[in-house]
């Protein structure tokens, strides 16, 4: 039996083991051998939850250094201690901005991730929300002139993506400010969490509310999970955030210790009036992404989103100069770029899997007008050579 499972096994073809142009939500990045190390240490398996302070305290002590990492990256006053995914972690700020403003519409950009948008729109549904999405993929960006012609007296918020689904990066200065002026809620979504060791953090641009997904952030690709729902916010909206968040605080005897100091969930006596429904975190995801951002460093981790962008940037231009694909928009971008091919998408990365490398994806079945429209992923584990088969199956 053993064997037979292992030649079923065999079938597949794990994602380390291939070269991958796939990105959208989902990115390939180098993770430390360290990370799995640390965190298959049977300590981190004992407590199930951190109910008993007393004898959680390691458990506890992640948490907190996993919050500040957020925080850090975010530019955000506080941080929970995660959500599921990115997807709920969006969906979750959309029902905070309802909360905070007590009006019922969501404006969201139609360059946020479709699974994404699908999610909030589920998380919606019954709790009054109306969601009036923008109409830029056309653009690759958002309008912020189409945006405020949208904005009404019962508009909570506005919902952005930066890097958005096509790797573009948005102008979130100009939308913080329109923003402010209506006097609405902005909210900031990350897929691709290894851009903000370039980009400056959205907390800094003003964004009341930053979400993301932690992946790229030592976890690898899993068959599509498990992922980590990243979430910060002002500190004036704290008791409107959802999910746990620990604290340090000293015990009777001076000692520094960790405790759960927020947790307004509907197990407890929130009930009904309670933020969220979650009784959880991705305690094990927040851990292995600590533990990562931890031996990375500030620096060691700017270096490697530098290496993921000189890698898209250097797709960028083979495909430039070989012009067989034609990129669809000529705005700054982080790893992922949006190409139209003369070959359909579904052909290119057939030729590309019989050569052992998964190709892009392709966006027409999110926009269905864009056809043999392909994104393409470039990261640090991007190899020169994995470029050239690339071209050479456009080019053919």
């Amino acid at each position: 039996l053993a064997r037979k499972m292992k030649n079923l096994a065999q079938k597949n073809s794990p994602a380390s083991a291939m070269p991958s142009f796939l990105g959208g939500g989902a990115y390939k990045h180098f993770i430390p051998s360290a990370v799995d190390h640390l965190v298959s240490r049977s300590e981190w398996y004992s407590a199930y939850t951190p109910y008993q302070p007393e004898i959680s305290q390691g458990t506890l002590q992640a948490i907190y250094e996993f919050q500040s990492y957020v925080c850090a990256l975010f530019g955000a006053d506080v941080a929970n201690a995660s959500m599921y995914d990115g997807a709920s972690a969006i969906a979750e700020a959309a029902l905070m901005a309802r909360r905070i403003t007590k009006k019922r519409e969501i404006i969201v950009s139609d360059l946020v991730h479709p699974r994404w948008r699908e999610v909030i729109k589920t998380y919606s549904r019954f709790h009054g929300v109306r969601i009036i999405e923008t109409a830029d993929y056309q653009k690759g960006a958002v309008d912020a002139g189409k945006l405020a012609e949208l904005i009404t007296d019962d508009t909570a918020a506005v919902a952005v993506q930066s890097p958005n689904f096509f790797g573009n990066i948005e102008n979130l200065a100009e939308i913080a400010e329109l923003c402010e002026d209506k006097k609405i809620l902005f909210i900031t979504g990350v897929a691709e969490a290894m851009s903000l060791g370039l980009l400056k953090p959205p907390g800094e641009f003003g964004a009341d509310i930053v979400v993301g997904e932690g992946q790229s952030l030592g976890i690898p690709q899993s068959f599509g999970g498990p992922y980590l729902g990243l979430f910060g916010t002002k500190q004036k909206y704290l008791r409107q955030m959802p999910g746990r968040l620990c604290g340090r605080t000293t015990d009777l005897d001076g000692k520094p210790g960790f405790v759960l100091t927020l947790a307004a969930r509907e197990q407890h006596i929130r009930r009904e009036k309670a933020t969220s429904n979650i009784c959880s975190n991705q305690a094990l995801c927040a851990l292995r992404t600590a533990v990562y951002l931890s031996l990375m460093g500030k620096t060691g981790f700017a270096e490697t989103a530098r290496a993921n962008f000189d890698a898209a940037s250097a797709l960028k231009d083979k495909i430039d100069s070989a012009g067989k694909a034609e990129r669809l928009f000529d705005l700054p971008f982080f790893n992922e770029q949006l190409v139209r091919t003369e070959k359909s998408p579904a052909e290119i990365n057939s030729q590309l899997a019989a050569k052992g490398v998964v190709g892009g994806l392709d966006v027409s079945r999110f926009y269905p007008d864009m056809k043999n429209c392909l994104l393409l992923t470039a990261t640090e584990t991007t190899r020169p050579e994995d470029l050239d088969i690339l071209m050479e199956t456009l080019e053919s």
